[in-house]
């Protein structure tokens, strides 16, 4: 698949994207349409288009925000750790009109950090790279945005756990229409480099190819904590192999990453049954 093809796929992602942080649709198609000319001007190799232009587009927007209204030069520092469950807040409904109206009272990046986090699922090393900061700032960024706009952390949803489980027992049983159920329209499938090697797929980009891969597989998959996320993952004999790493937007799955980094299988803990916390 090509950069144009990529890019098709991924653009109704990246307007959303771009429509939640700017609140303004039309603008939201001008930053993808900008996503668009840089991609097809840079010469560089892009390892991971996705990624790439999930980042392109944010910055874009970044920098809109920041036109609107200047950040402070110091802005937060990063000398402490904030003890927050910014890493357990679930991800937070559609931003309706009056939720909007407080995030437009927050900094560009305090309003970049909440989107992305809350809204997108994004973690916080991710949105470190898009801020040009650290996963701490981030945390603390978000933080900072849901004290202000009055939404405490909380405790994780119960509703993404309960998909990321439904989706398991749907592909273990081969239901094949629950799990287009569960699949966002837009739902895609990547995976690491090291997962990549041992043969899982580099990609999978329609829902129904999505759904076709995990119909009646997944036999051999349990029930796992990463972090303090739900997930699940491969085992043989015994031991951890690769990971799922699920997104859940809106109670749908929206991507599953398969991971097989050493550094992140340190992080794999197996859960049992309902249990909601590692």
């Amino acid at each position: 698949m090509d950069g144009t093809q990529i890019f098709e796929v991924e653009r109704p992602r990246l307007r959303r994207i771009a429509a939640r942080v700017l609140n303004d649709g039309d603008e939201a198609e001008d930053v993808v349409q900008e996503a668009w000319l840089r991609l097809r001007n840079t010469d560089s190799d892009i390892e991971n288009m996705p990624a790439w232009l999930t980042t392109v587009t944010t910055r874009l927007c970044l920098d809109r925000l920041r036109s609107r209204t200047p950040e402070p030069s110091a802005e937060i520092t990063t000398d402490e750790v904030v003890a927050d469950s910014a890493d357990e807040v679930a991800l937070a409904e559609t931003v309706g009109v009056a939720l909007q109206v407080v995030l437009d009272r927050l900094t560009p990046s305090e309003r970049v950090a909440f989107v992305l986090h809350d809204s997108f699922g994004f973690e916080f090393s991710t949105i470190a790279a898009v801020l040009d900061s650290t996963p701490v700032a981030a945390r603390k960024l978000a933080s900072r945005a849901r004290a202000k706009i009055g939404q405490p952390p909380t405790e994780d949803h119960l509703a993404n756990w309960k998909v990321v489980d439904a989706f398991m027992a749907a592909a273990r049983e081969g239901d094949f229409n629950q799990l287009l159920k569960l699949l966002a329209p837009d739902a895609t499938v990547s995976a690491d480099p090291a997962a990549v090697l041992i043969g899982t797929p580099e990609q999978i980009q329609d829902r129904h190819e999505v759904a076709a891969f995990f119909n009646g597989s997944a036999h051999a998959a349990l029930s796992v904590f990463v972090a303090d996320r739900p997930g699940a993952a491969w085992y043989d004999r015994g031991k951890a192999m690769v990971l799922f790493d699920f997104t859940v937007t809106d109670g749908l799955v929206q991507r599953i990453t398969f991971r097989a980094e050493p550094e992140v299988m340190a992080q794999v803990i197996r859960r049992r049954g309902s249990q909601r916390r590692p």
